[in-house]
């Protein structure tokens, strides 16, 4: 049952495309193979997400060129790359255009299936901290230019009559707006709409 996570080889040998194909299929993860990195490429918009696990040294598009390539393109899949001996210059470069790790040849089988499982949880943490700073962000977005002005008061630590002289309404309005702020941010305190409002970016300097 292949229910660990989408994993995608690419490597031009296929001794070692069938190698990882048996090694991280009988480890539950369900495995695509490539034989060149311009396929993978060709391929990745109609995807579903996974780990990519590519050789660095390829014919045509190698590692380093598929890296650069997925970081243009914003890809969110991330990739491991595997060196061969004396290979570590290249994988620092690899790691500096968003690798997540690196494996020297040969390897154990354990160490990349544990690197695999990482990426895959980081990744996925990355998405859902993306998620919730996105969803925030249309929360404000809801918000009335004078909730709004409302909100970067309070933020910045203004009381209700701080406020209500700045923008010369009476108290008893600005309590009105916060009201509303807190209910369209969904904070049950200033302290959670703080938190809120710097998740989302929104804190003025």
């Amino acid at each position: 049952m292949s229910d660990r996570g989408k994993v995608y080889v690419i490597d031009d040998d296929e001794a070692m495309r069938d190698s990882l194909d048996f090694l991280l299929g009988s480890a539950d993860f369900h495995v695509t193979l490539f034989e060149s990195a311009h396929h993978f490429l060709d391929a990745v918009s109609s995807i579903d997400f996974g780990c990519v696990v590519s050789d660095v040294r390829m014919p045509g598009i190698d590692g380093i060129e598929l890296l650069k390539r997925m970081k243009a393109s914003h890809s969110a899949f991330p990739v491991v790359i595997m060196t061969g001996h004396g290979d570590v210059p290249l994988a620092v470069e690899a790691m500096k255009l968003g690798a997540v790790d690196f494996l020297e040849k040969p390897f154990e089988d354990d160490r990349l299936i544990g690197m695999i499982d990482a990426a895959l949880r980081q990744a996925e943490s990355s998405a859902r901290s993306e998620a919730v700073s996105l969803d925030i962000g249309a929360r404000i977005a809801t918000l009335s230019p004078r909730e709004r002005q409302v909100m970067d008061g309070l933020i910045a630590g203004l009381s209700n009559k701080l406020i209500a002289k700045e923008y010369n309404i009476s108290p008893r309005t600005i309590e009105v707006y916060r009201a509303n702020v807190m209910t369209k941010m969904q904070a049950g305190s200033l302290s959670e709409l703080v938190r809120l409002a710097m998740r989302a970016g929104a804190l003025k300097d």
